[in-house]
Formats: C-alpha cells, structure tokens, sequence
C-alpha cells in the first residue's frame, strides 16, 4: 500500500492535522488549497461519508448528485452571483456563455424543486456528497481551509414554518449524532446566517486552539453562540447619579494629541464607557456612521447582518476627512445630518458622554445621546467579551476557538422566491415551500478529528473513521515461521470481520511500530518469535499504549469484539 511516510515534520505545515496528514502520508499538496488524497485518507473520507450518509438517511432524507458547474442564470436570479463575489468562481464556454462552479448548491435544488406538485409531496429532505469549489484568499492548515473540498450538503422543503422547525431538529440530531460518531466534541452554537441569507442558524463547532472561530459558551448553561451571533448582558450605568455630567448642550474641549479611547480616558476624565466611539464605514457604496460604547469592539458580521449590505469596508482616510473635515481620533456624530447613524443599543438612553468634534484634537463632553445625535437605526453591534454576564443564566461567559465543522441554516423563502416555486395548498391555493439548508465538510471534519486525537507519536484515529481498525506487525519478516503465523493472523482477522491490513516490510520492528503509531491505527497486533514460542500474539491499543498478550486461537474474537466496543464508544 502507498504510505509514504516521512521522517520529519514538513517546514510548512503548523496546524497537528496539518502536519500529521502529510507526515503519516494522507494528502499532499498540488498548489495552494489543492490536495491531493493519498490510500489512508480515501479510506478515512468513506468512513466519514458512511457515518453522514447512515445518520442522513435515517431522517428520510434522500441522496441526490447535483452538477459542479451551473449556469451563471440561476446566480443573477437568487441574486448571489454579485454577493459571493471574488469567492466564486467563474467562467465562460466556448461559447461564451458565463457559469460558476459550485461553492453550494441551493439555486441548483430550488430548480428541482419546481417539480413538487402539492403538499401532499412536504415535506422533502435531499442531501448529496459533491465537490465544492470556492476561491479562499487565503488556503492554510491543510485540509481546513480549502479552494477545493467535499461538502454534505442537504435541503428541506416544508409546507409551513412548523414543519420548517421540524426538519431543522431532524438534521441538528443528525448532526450531533455524526459528530458523535466520527468522535469530534462538537458543540452546537448560534451563528449568524450571512451571505445565505433565512431566519436563523446553528453553528457545530469543535473546540481547538488551531480554530479560526471565537466561540461565546456559558460552562453553567450550556449556551453558545459564535462571537458573530453572540449576545451577553451588560451591568446597567446610572448616568443619573452623575449629575455634574449632564450639561444642556455639548461643550468643547481641547484634546491634543489625542487619537484613542486609551489616551482620552488616561488624561481627560472620561473612561471608556462615558465614550462614543465612531467609526466610519462604507455599505453598499453608502458613508455610514457606526457609534459604540467607548470600551466596546464592533463585531462586523452584526453590523452586516443589521444592515443587509452587500459590499461593506472600513472608509478610508481620505474619504472621513472629506466627509467629516477631521481624522480618526477626533471624530464623532453630533449635529450630523447628512450621513446615516447606525448606533449600539449600549449607546441607548445614555447621557453626559464625551465624542470626538469632527475637529482635530477637539473633543465634546456632556453629550446627550437621545437629544445630540441623529441615529436612524439601533442594532446589537458590539463584540461580546469574556466574563460578561450570560444573558440566560447570568454566570460568566467564556470565549474559546474553535473549528467550525457544520452549519445548519433556517432559509426561508429567499430561494423558493426567486425561483417562483409553488406547491398547491390544501385549499388547492399555491403556496410556497419553505427551505433550511444543512452542510458539513467532510475532509475538514477529518481534519478537525485528529487535532482532538493526537499525540507527540502520531494520530489517534477513533475506531470508528480509522482507515484500518487493526494493523498485524511481523516483528521478524525474514523469520519463515514468524512471517507465517504473521500472514494466519491477518487471514483470520480478516474472516472475523476486523477492517486490518498487515505489515510485512522487510524493515526493523521498530520502524514498523513508529509508523502504526504515526498513521494511527487503533489496534496493533504484533507476532514475534518470543510471542511464537509461547502461542501469544500481542494486541497493544494506540490510545491508551495498554498492551495484553492473547493466545493465537483467541485473536480474532478479541480483536473483533475490542473493535466493536471502540465503535460503539463514539456512537
């Protein structure tokens, strides 16, 4: 079998999973976020589909194959062809007509979709396993963050919200029942809908330091939601009880120097949280005023998702001082009329604040948010914080990283909207599907697998999704008895059912061992002369390094009944 492993730990690999996969000869790179999938991973990645497909299919949910390439109509029609924007990719035939190829499939399914006739067809679940294609700007960490991948994807189409909430919690049970199984510690969060567009989503994240994902979870409740979608409870401040800072109309004062929330809480008696912090950025081609509480950071995705904008960026320099007549550091939404104000609801009620002038080195104090500022709309923008109050229970929340390794999404009517599809209605009136959608990357939960089950050896696969169960180890090849009973024993294993593959190399035992330990199988059965001599076979397990001797005749029981119990333990 192709195993080529290697002896050092690739210079440019930093994630475990990263470095192990290559190491242990799973994958190698053809160019940036392209990988190639070696023997050992084609095996781990069918076990992975094998454990979706059973858990996707015991919802009724019904496996379909859907096109890579689609029509760039059907984009311009669901109106993602410009949302998506550089990520998707794109092309022309010979004809010159223009296609994408898939990043998710929901315009594709919504057409199919068009051929439900009636209710009485509601609800639908479809899923498939295709390749999905995205232009990441930045392809790192091996098989986590990939232009090329296979996704689960699933879709729902149900007759009313009711049946929509019920098709939901089919797919997050099959969800947590997968990741159970493939033994990924995933915990289910709230997560913002984003490009997809719908009513509401839950993130699967697995906890891990390498995750790109800032995850907000409360140990004493269990709530969790991505930092994107996080909410906490903020202490109350009784702007009352300082009465000096209530003045009847904003006053000026110099501020030299001074460019920071820092730098004026330090020398002008105005912490942060007496502070309007304004920033400005561009929505959809829009200057837009965006106001926080001085110690609060914007969380963007909120902001996105308060707005419904498109093309959202950071304005630039130029731009402000066009626009404001100051620079950032001085700048504040007092008095202004001409751009739109968009405020946390920290700000609401607030009053005796301090804000930039919109004059450099000039900030106001006693600012009446209500009386002083125009704000057209308030939303829930800032960034939640470790060891803020947990909006449920009240206890300190915590902020972890996490992997993002599956996403369930309430769409909605977005897609059976624009693709006019209707079903007749129990009235005989037409009525319009309403749609979820549910995806999991499959070579990401492989990876996000071993950076939970690793140690300084090698992979600790889970039993479950490893690509052998059971490796038989010929301590002494050139030994004609030893390499005999070696070959019996792979036989027979083989007969009892045992997923193993045996290591007959003319190499030292030693190497043989590092190499089972490095690639991860879960079981090792070693055959040797001493082992030969007394009718034993050594059965060493990977995870714990607990090594029994079994008689020969007893092997293949054992092992099959060790390895049933292994699989059974992550289900």
């Amino acid at each position: 079998m192709h195993i080529p492993t290697l002896r050092e730990d690739p210079a440019e690999a930093g994630a475990p999973s990263h470095r192990l996969l290559l190491r242990a000869g799973y994958i190698r790179q053809l160019m940036a976020g392209h990988y190639s999938l070696l023997p050992l991973a084609v095996r781990v990645r069918l076990k992975v589909i094998g454990i979706i497909r059973e858990e996707m299919n015991r919802i009724g949910a019904q496996e379909f194959l859907m096109p890579v390439m689609h029509p760039a109509e059907i984009w311009q029609r669901s109106g993602r062809f410009e949302i998506m924007g550089d990520e998707l990719f794109r092309l022309k035939d010979r004809k010159g007509a223009d296609f994408v190829l898939g990043m998710t499939h929901e315009e594709v399914v919504t057409m199919l979709a068009g051929e439900l006739n009636s209710y009485r067809d509601l609800p639908q679940s479809w899923y498939q396993f295709q390749t999905k294609l995205r232009d990441e700007p930045r392809p790192k960490a091996g098989l986590m963050r990939t232009r090329e991948f296979t996704m689960k994807d699933s879709y729902s189409f149900d007759l009313d919200a009711a049946g929509l909430d019920k098709s939901f919690d089919a797919h997050r049970t099959a969800y947590i029942r997968s990741f159970e199984r493939i033994g990924i510690p995933a915990i289910p969060v709230e997560a913002s809908n984003g490009a997809m567009g719908g009513s509401g989503s839950t993130e699967f994240i697995c906890p891990s330091e390498t995750g790109e994902d800032d995850i907000v979870h409360c140990p004493q409740c269990a709530y969790g939601a991505n930092r994107e979608a996080a909410v906490s409870t903020l202490p109350a401040i009784d702007d009352a009880a300082d009465a000096a800072l209530a003045l009847d109309a904003p006053v000026r004062f110099d501020t030299p120097g001074v460019r920071t929330i820092e730098e004026l809480a330090k020398g002008y008696d105005a912490p942060g949280d007496r502070q309007i912090k304004t920033l400005v950025y561009v929505l959809d081609g829009q200057l837009t005023l965006v106001l926080l509480r001085g110690d609060h950071a914007l969380e963007e995705q909120k902001l996105i998702d308060a707005t419904g904008a498109v093309v959202v960026r950071p304005a630039e320099p130029g731009e402000i001082v066009d626009a404001l007549g100051a620079h950032p550091g001085s700048l504040g939404a007092v008095g202004i009329a001409s751009l739109p104000v968009i405020a946390d609801v920290g700000l609401q009620g607030r009053t005796g604040m301090a804000t930039g002038a919109n004059t450099d080195d000039v900030h106001l104090r006693g600012v009446d948010v209500t009386r002083d500022i125009n704000v057209g709309t308030w939303a829930d923008l800032r960034a939640v914080e470790a060891g803020e109050p947990c909006v449920r229970c009240g206890g300190p929340l915590e902020v972890i990283k996490g992997i993002e390794v599956g996403h369930i999404f309430k769409l909605g009517y977005k897609y059976t909207d624009a693709f006019a599809v209707t079903v007749a209605g129990p009235d005989g009136k037409p009525v319009k599907p309403i749609m979820g959608c549910y995806g999991i990357g499959v070579e990401r939960a492989m990876a996000a697998c071993i950076e939970v089950h690793h140690d300084d050896r090698g992979i600790v696969w889970p039993a479950a999704v490893a690509p052998f169960e059971a490796v038989v180890v010929v301590a002494q090849q050139d030994d004609a008895a030893v390499a005999e009973m070696g070959e019996q024993v792979y036989r027979r294993l083989q007969d009892a059912g045992v997923d193993v593959i045996i290591d007959d190399r003319q190499v030292r035992a030693g190497v043989k061992f590092s190499d089972a330990e490095l690639v991860g199988i879960p079981f090792r059965v070693t055959i040797g002369k001493r082992g030969l001599a007394s009718g034993n076979a050594e059965l060493t397990d990977r995870a714990t390094g607990e090594t029994v001797s079994v008689p020969f005749d007893d092997i293949p029981e054992r092992v099959r009944k060790t390895v049933a119990h292994a699989v059974s333990g992550t289900a």
